[in-house]
Parts: structure tokens; C-alpha cells; sequence
């Protein structure tokens, strides 16, 4: 991807708001991991923790990228990304209660980065999906989102808690993310030919409304249920 296209542009702020969309989880883990030590150093396991993390996160980002150029990955990758985007909409009762707060500096350290490291699969595939097969968007994607995660991700988490169509927001983000990365597909490309360049939008606008559809329907499933019990 030539640099500072349209095309570069688009890819980049999609990477940067993939990166806050999915930020949540980060900034429950790092108040709980660092929330019993004194105050002089939650600060230092923050910007520690956030760091290690970040660097962990854009090592793994890199070398997705790099499989998803064998044949047929950017196609399954596509799809487990359509259903995380779902997911997204119908979280399950998660782990992110079940970090352990640390009464020291490193242990704080270590339990975010390990944490962030098992819970950001969804991060890692979306980003290189947007990235399009360039290394250098998911750097200087991180190096965009590296602050504002640091100093944003409790408030988008507070945002998120008030405003519920935000959620929607992400995951119609992550939806047309795994689309293209269904149309990306070599393989796909070869297959319908001259078809693909019509059909993309078509189909990425359909699994957005499908990715949508389905995560309103299950919500309202899920709190007709709770409703039920909350009856009994």
C-alpha cells in the first residue's frame, strides 16, 4: 500500500479505531491488576504494564500479518473475525474479573501483560486485517493508539457503559474489517474473477447488517431471559 493514499488513510483510521473499540478489556485489566499497590506505583505498573503489552501486541500483530499472505488464512481469518465481531455484541461473562491484583510493582507488571496477551487475539487479527498486508500501518497505527489508550481506554469504557450504540459502532467496524478480508483472499479473487470488484461492497455491507442483526436479536434474547429469571 503506497503511503498517504486514500487507501493508506482509510486503512489507518479504521486500525486506530479498531484499536479504542477493543480497548475495554485493557483498562479493566490494568485497574484491577495494579489497584492494591500504593499510589506512587500504579502509575509506573500502568505505563510498564501498557508498554509491555503494546510490544507484545505489535509483535504478534506483525507476524499475523505475515500469515495471513499463506493461501486460504485470510479467508478463515475473515470469517473467526465476522464471529468475534458478533461476540462483541453478546460478551460472555468474562475472565476480566478474574485478574488477580498484585501487591508488587513487577508482579502488576506481568499480570497486565499476560493478561492482555491471552484476552487480545481479537485486537491482533482485527488490526492485521485492516492492515492489508502492511507492516508499517499496523506501526504507526500502535504508535496513534499507544496514548490514547493509555490515557483514553477507562473513559471509552465509561462511554461505552453509558452510550450502548457505541458497541454497535465497534462491531460494525470489525464486521466490514472481516468482509474485506474475505474479498483480500487470493483465492477468492481468483475464483470470481472480475465478480469480486462488484460484489465486495454488496457482500460487506451484508455482513455488517447480518453481524448487527443478529447481535440486537441475541441481546434481547438474552435479556428476555434475565427478565424471566429475575420473575421466578
Amino acid at each position: 500500500m503506497e503511503l498517504f493514499t486514500m487507501a493508506f488513510w482509510s486503512s489507518l483510521i479504521v486500525i486506530v479505531g479498531i484499536d479504542l473499540f477493543l480497548a475495554g478489556d485493557n483498562a479493566v485489566v490494568i485497574a484491577l491488576a495494579a489497584r492494591k499497590l500504593p499510589n506512587h506505583q500504579r502509575g509506573k505498573a500502568i505505563v510498564l504494564g501498557a508498554a509491555g503489552a503494546v510490544i507484545l501486541r505489535a509483535i504478534a500483530t506483525i507476524l499475523v500479518v505475515y500469515l495471513l499472505m499463506i493461501p486460504g488464512l485470510h479467508f478463515i481469518g475473515g470469517l473467526l473475525l465476522v464471529w468475534i465481531a458478533y461476540r462483541l455484541l453478546v460478551p460472555e461473562e468474562k475472565s476480566s474479573k478474574e485478574v488477580k491484583a498484585q501487591t508488587s510493582l513487577w508482579g502488576a507488571v506481568r499480570t497486565i501483560v499476560i493478561a492482555d496477551a491471552l484476552m487480545g487475539l481479537d485486537n491482533v487479527l482485527a488490526v492485521a486485517g485492516a492492515a492489508q498486508n502492511d507492516p508499517l500501518l499496523v506501526i504507526i497505527g500502535l504508535l496513534i493508539s499507544i496514548p490514547l489508550l493509555m490515557g483514553g481506554s477507562a473513559v471509552i469504557l465509561k462511554l461505552m457503559d453509558r452510550f450502548s450504540w457505541l458497541i454497535y459502532v465497534g462491531a460494525g467496524i470489525l464486521a466490514m474489517t472481516a468482509a474485506r478480508m474475505l474479498f483480500a483472499e487470493p483465492l477468492v479473487k481468483d475464483w470470481l474473477g472480475n465478480w469480486s470488484v462488484w460484489l465486495e461492497w454488496p457482500v460487506v455491507a451484508f455482513v455488517i447488517a447480518a453481524v448487527l442483526g443478529l447481535g440486537w436479536m441475541s441481546q434481547k434474547r438474552i435479556s428476555r431471559q434475565h427478565d424471566q429469571n429475575q420473575a421466578v
